[in-house]
């Protein structure tokens, strides 16, 4: 018998995770929807019941991705009658009226749900850009020098654009002061030492990149960022039209392949860095390997004159939040600058 969770487990937990997170609306809709989708007629529901693997956000994220193509519906115009339930309006509809609008945008939306439930979910969190930049500013005290950046996982590849956002961490700002895009998560601690972050070069890869230039690849962004949650639209919104001015390179490439390239590429004078955020869970246990393997063989080779760094913000199974790790070369140090919340809401900062 499989110990996989049932469909109606998957949304309830998937609501679960949205109240934590701090999406009432999308938490209301994963319970409705688990309730209802038992006996919700249709081919979109009828897909979900029969789903064959894990359904839940320890598999296939089933609840986030019918989610996603709802909210794009909503954003794109297509469905007015599904708009006029959904935030800002949602307050005024019951429970029954909600899922009335769900039950008929999936019937009128059965072709375009189904693409949504085709693949997994992806989004370009830039709230987390902040503890990136943080760890950033620990690599230029350390060092001096301009940063060769590399992200992995990168989507569109909004937090490439890091330096070019403002921030404020506590009483320190920061950043690109004529920025339109200003990320100023809740501080807990001392503010940190400030740093004049360069960035010389960026570059990233992703399994499925997303281009900013795409309208589809823009509503897929957005749509995965959850209806009640106005700054994080209008705070991806401001970094997409950041990234039209400054536009980004992300490859579409395995991670592995990307790193090992990457960094073999002499760059005397800069600071190598390989930065990643909540993604490293999602490869095989082969892929991470090869990438610890690069990161070994590279660091071996390192100097003060042409360093490496290893910046990740990812679960680490402890709490709050994920934590915001830095190993640095020449000397193979380890230590965890941060915990972090898993959208970037607030920053704790690690004592020492």
């Amino acid at each position: 018998m499989s110990d996989r969770p049932s469909l109606e487990t998957a949304f309830a937990w998937q609501a679960e995770a949205c109240e934590t997170l701090g999406s009432p609306f999308t938490a209301r809709l994963c319970r409705l929807a688990g309730r209802a989708l038992a006996n919700e007629a249709g081919a979109v529901a009828a897909r979900l019941r029969a789903w064959p693997g894990d359904p839940s956000y320890n598999g296939d994220a089933v609840p986030l991705r019918l989610a996603a193509g709802l909210h794009a519906l909503v954003i794109s115009g297509a469905d007015p009658a599904l708009a006029a339930v959904y935030p800002p309006h949602h307050e005024t509809a019951d429970d029954e009226t909600l899922w009335a609008a769900v039950s008929g945008a999936m019937a009128r939306h059965d072709g375009q749900l189904q693409r949504w439930l085709d693949g997994p979910p992806q989004t370009n969190e830039v709230r987390r850009a902040a503890a990136l930049y943080l760890g950033l500013m620990t690599v230029t005290r350390a060092f001096g020098l301009p940063i060769a950046l590399t992200e992995i996982g990168s989507s569109a590849g909004l937090n490439l654009n890091l330096d070019r956002y403002r921030y404020g961490f506590g009483g320190l700002k920061t950043g690109d002061p004529d920025s339109p895009l200003t990320l100023a998560p809740e501080w807990r601690g001392p503010a940190p030492e400030s740093a004049a972050v360069s960035v010389a070069e960026r570059r990233g890869c992703d399994i499925n990149p997303l281009s900013v230039d795409d309208e589809g690849d823009r509503l897929r962004l957005l749509s995965y960022l959850w209806a009640d949650q106005a700054e994080r639209l209008a705070l991806t919104r401001a970094a997409l039209a950041v990234a039209a001015a400054h536009p980004v390179t992300v490859e579409r490439r395995d991670a592995a392949g990307f790193v090992a390239a990457r960094l073999a590429e002499p760059r005397p004078g800069h600071a190598r860095a390989l930065v990643h955020s909540n993604m490293w869970q999602y490869m095989d246990e082969a892929t991470q390997a090869a990438i610890r393997r690069s990161l070994e063989e590279q660091g071996a080779a390192a100097t003060a004159a042409q360093p490496l760094a290893w910046l990740r913000l990812e679960p680490d199974g402890g709490t709050p939040g994920a934590a915001l790790s830095l190993t640095l070369w020449p000397d193979g140090q380890a230590r965890t600058l941060a915990r972090c919340d898993f959208h970037g809401r607030w920053v704790e900062a690690s004592p020492g």
